[in-house]
């Protein structure tokens, strides 16, 4: 007498038995299917990386060069670079240009400093709550559309031409891009994920702290090298407003005497400073949100 079967007892096969089985010979049904080829993680080597990033600059200075040595553009409309490196050498040595840049680099990073940290916080008050929002978003929004050169006038009338105006001009100007990916950010944190954090009992002030403002952490940083770079832009302008010292300053004198060759070594440190602040958010967003690499779509 045949002993019954106690297949009924055994816990159902796997995809990966089932594979299993297929490799020793069995028949498992699934054999028509094909497995999909893993997808390899592109990745560029960094000598590469820099290569390929200069690649653009060095097309520039290349046809900078053709323009101004073969004479196809006159050296009264464009100095050449051998030109404003000299310029530069001569700024270094003769117009303390190491302190005219440190000047400018404070004007732009105080201005910054009060920009960024207002919109952070009037941002995050209009992204966390209803009445922030019903209370913040309306003027902001209003004065959003007022453009920052227009109020140059007014800044000299009520500050007078100092350091304040010019200071004002830049944290005005920097205010509106934090504020609004920082609102943006907030309030498009994930519904679930909040609602997860509360269920294990953290409280509001935690819940914004440790869930919230992590997961709004790439668009504030958006926020801020927005910010950045449109302090540059103000510097420029709040640099016309009487400067004694700063980069402004020389440009200044330079249009007086109408010294081409200054005005452009001027210009192309506004450009460094840009280059460098940009620079220094993306570092800034390596280093605190490390995990964007294993999401990101490329």
């Amino acid at each position: 007498m045949t002993a019954p079967s106690r297949d009924h007892l055994l816990p159902p096969r796997s995809v990966s038995d089932m594979g299993t089985t297929a490799d020793a010979g069995g028949d498992t049904g699934f054999d028509h299917l094909v497995r999909p080829p893993a997808k390899a993680h592109k990745s560029h080597s960094r000598r590469r990386t820099l290569s390929t990033r200069s690649l653009l600059p060095g097309s520039i200075l290349g046809l900078w060069c053709l323009l101004t040595y073969g004479g196809v553009i006159s050296a009264q409309l464009l100095p050449s670079p051998s030109v404003v490196v000299s310029t530069l050498s001569n700024l270094w040595d003769h117009q303390q240009l190491a302190y005219q840049l440190r000047v400018s680099l404070g004007r732009s990073l105080l201005g910054f400093a009060i920009g960024a940290g207002a919109g952070l916080i009037l941002g995050a008050a209009s992204g966390l709550t209803l009445i922030g929002e019903e209370l913040v978003d309306a003027p902001m929004q209003m004065l959003r559309m007022v453009p920052f050169l227009a109020l140059v006038p007014l800044f000299i009338l009520w500050m007078g031409i100092d350091e304040t105006p010019k200071v004002a001009l830049i944290a005005l100007a920097t205010v509106y891009p934090v504020y609004l990916n920082t609102s943006t950010g907030v309030r498009h944190v994930d519904k679930k994920v909040v609602e997860a954090a509360r269920i294990f009992g953290l409280s509001r002030g935690r819940l914004s702290k440790e869930v919230i403002l992590p997961m709004a952490l790439p668009q504030i940083l958006t926020g801020i090298r927005f910010s950045l770079g449109i302090s540059i832009l103000a510097l420029v302008a709040a640099e016309q407003i009487n400067a004694k010292a700063g980069i402004g300053y020389i440009m200044l004198n330079a249009q007086n005497y109408d010294e081409l060759n200054v005005i452009f070594v001027c210009v192309l440190l506004y450009v460094v400073f840009g280059i460098i602040a940009d620079v220094l958010v993306r570092l800034v967003e390596h280093l605190t949100m490390p995990w964007r690499a294993g999401v990101s779509v490329r």
